[in-house]
């Protein structure tokens, strides 16, 4: 059951309240709101508002949607308003929210595992056509993202969506947020362990669980089995992690407390080895430690990395262990290194039936809906039922025999969806930027597109893996401080003193491999006229002066601050 305020769990009934100073933490006794997030949630849970949309604001129109479902139950359906168009970065956290919210939406579709069959991908192209005005952005969290969408048409793109078996539940808001998963869970020849049954059990019990829909901020989580490493474990709140156990065999390591934003933190290991069926009540304790203990009175401080910090892994785990799962874990190893330099799926692999699976890169993540239909199309018409999202923004048509793979990767190359991309194609990974976002500063994703075609034409002889993540402001939704070049967008000032959209530089960040965050050069900053010229002027400061097999990363930790300005 739920922790709430008229039904404390047992460990909160034995505590006193009062002697903490008060975090807004369930289990010690903390029920009273304290902000205004947390008094809306408390007046009525965000799942409820799907009612009121269908049944009223999608008949009266934006004008009638209560401010509290607006800007915060909304997300729990998916849905936040996007920026009204013609609004610079001057404008971001000065304007008040009625200010800067256009009549539409911004609609994400969670993917779960990144698993879709080419069904539910041409409904999703279809939609895209239809109601958002072509746009279905792939997110770093193998989800699609729809703009431009209307109050009026809600319900009906809810019909479509879920008559395939897809849904926007809890995509937002301060809920558990979509699974991420290997998107070659079950098909890879060198997969540790599949993932995907335990995935598929974590949905069933959780999302649009009450019990889970009231959290003190957003959950993220990843199940893979790849050797690759290949969901960003090290950034979620919680991470299972394939690993091979001397005694049990195949299985997970448990990871909690990772995040970036304004406050990165790298998760870390609980010490723990996890059988696959163990994996959604390792998740239930957790994600219920979250929802008990985590902190409420500022949303600053709402993730669990703060209080994964506060408290560290080892009592983390005896918690989690004493008073969730009610008995003991099984100690664990670590994960080998990453088998691999990219993580992305992109080329083409072989499967472990002897199909082939083919990855492939959109620029940025930005496709659009006749983009998806024929998508499907292109894998339907080659023996393919399946396709996946990556946590690179990037995708996969899955099970073709050898005999067609030459023809699927020509019809993808056909679509400007580089099956063979160069480093800049496939590295390069932008937020949705100015564009719609209302915290965004800067441009992003037309800018990456730029970006890509001045480097690809500057330095053709570039081959190294190198990944250039491009955010509209702060919060680190495209994952500045994990790339090797990280790029945070802000107002800067240019040679004439005027203020222009530009960039803080973040150098040699990683993940997997030697994880940690970049580097930032004191007083660097470059903006959006001068990025190309800067990002070259640093590769080829690295080819010069790099060592043998060295990596970009770690070039950058060492390079003076002459060199990387």
């Amino acid at each position: 059951m739920a922790a709430t305020p008229e039904n404390p769990t047992p460990a909160a009934a034995r505590r006193k309240a009062g002697r903490h100073r008060g975090e807004g933490q369930w289990a010690v006794g903390h029920f009273t709101p304290l902000n205004g997030n947390e008094q809306f949630k408390k007046d009525d849970d965000g799942l409820n508002v799907r009612t009121r949309i269908e049944t009223v604001y999608s008949k009266r129109g934006f004008d009638s949607i209560d401010p509290n479902d607006l800007r915060g139950r909304m997300r729990w359906w998916g849905l936040y308003t996007q920026r009204k168009q013609g609004l610079d970065g001057t404008k971001t956290g000065v304007l008040e929210p009625e200010e800067l919210d256009d009549e539409y939406f911004m609609l994400r579709v969670r993917i779960d595992g990144g698993r879709l069959t080419t069904e539910q991908l041409r409904v999703i192209g279809e939609i895209s056509e239809e109601f958002a005005r072509g746009t279905a952005d792939i997110t770093d969290r193998q989800n699609v993202q729809y703009h431009w969408i209307r109050i009026e048409d809600v319900p009906e793109i809810w019909n479509r969506l879920e008559a395939v078996g897809l849904s926007t539940t809890e995509a937002c808001g301060d809920t558990p947020r979509v699974i991420l998963g290997s998107p070659v869970a079950g098909i890879a020849a060198d997969e540790i362990i599949d993932g995907t049954p335990a995935i598929e059990e974590i949905y069933r019990r959780i999302v649009g669980n009450k019990d889970f829909s009231n959290l003190p901020r957003k959950f993220k989580s990843a199940v893979s089995g790849s050797p690759l490493l290949d969901v960003a474990h090290e950034i979620n709140d919680i991470a299972f992690v394939g690993v091979e156990h001397p005694e049990h065999g195949p299985g997970f390591d448990v990871w909690v407390g990772g995040g970036l934003s304004t406050n990165p933190k790298l998760g870390v290991r609980l010490g723990t080895w996890v059988s696959l069926d163990e994996v959604p009540d390792v998740y239930e304790g957790v994600i219920s430690i979250f929802r008990d203990y985590g902190y409420r009175r500022l949303r600053n401080r709402a993730r669990l990395k703060f209080l994964v910090a506060d408290w560290g892994p080892e009592k983390f785990r005896q918690v989690l262990e004493d008073e969730y799962l009610k008995r003991k874990l099984t100690d664990g190893p670590a994960p080998s290194e990453p088998a691999g330099r990219w993580r992305d799926h992109v080329g083409v692999h072989k499967q472990k039936d002897g199909k082939f699976y083919v990855g492939f890169a959109p620029r940025v993540g930005r496709v659009d809906g006749a983009t998806l239909t024929k998508i499907a199309a292109v894998a339907e018409a080659h023996g393919s039922g399946r396709v996946r999202t990556t946590a690179e923004q990037k995708m996969l048509v899955l099970d073709i025999e050898e005999a067609q793979v030459e023809s699927v990767v020509s019809a993808l190359e056909a679509l400007d969806l580089r099956v063979t991309p160069s480093p800049f194609r496939r590295g390069t990974m932008a937020c949705t930027g100015i564009e719609f976002c209302k915290l965004a500063i800067v441009e992003t994703k037309g800018r990456g597109s730029s970006l890509i075609d001045e480097l690809e034409r500057r330095i053709p002889e570039f081959d190294e893996p190198l990944t250039i993540n491009i955010n509209g402001c702060p919060n680190a939704c495209a994952r500045i401080q994990v790339a090797d070049i990280g790029l945070k967008g802000q107002l800067v000032l240019d040679d004439e003193g005027n203020r222009v959209e530009g960039y803080q530089v973040h150098l040699g960040g990683a993940l997997g491999l030697e994880a940690g965050f970049g580097r930032k050069v004191r007083g660097l900053k470059v903006t959006a006229a001068e990025l190309p010229d800067y990002v070259e002027r640093v590769l080829k400061r690295f080819q010069a002066e790099r060592e043998t097999g060295e990596r970009f990363a770690t070039w950058a930790a060492r390079a003076s601050e002459e060199a990387l300005s």
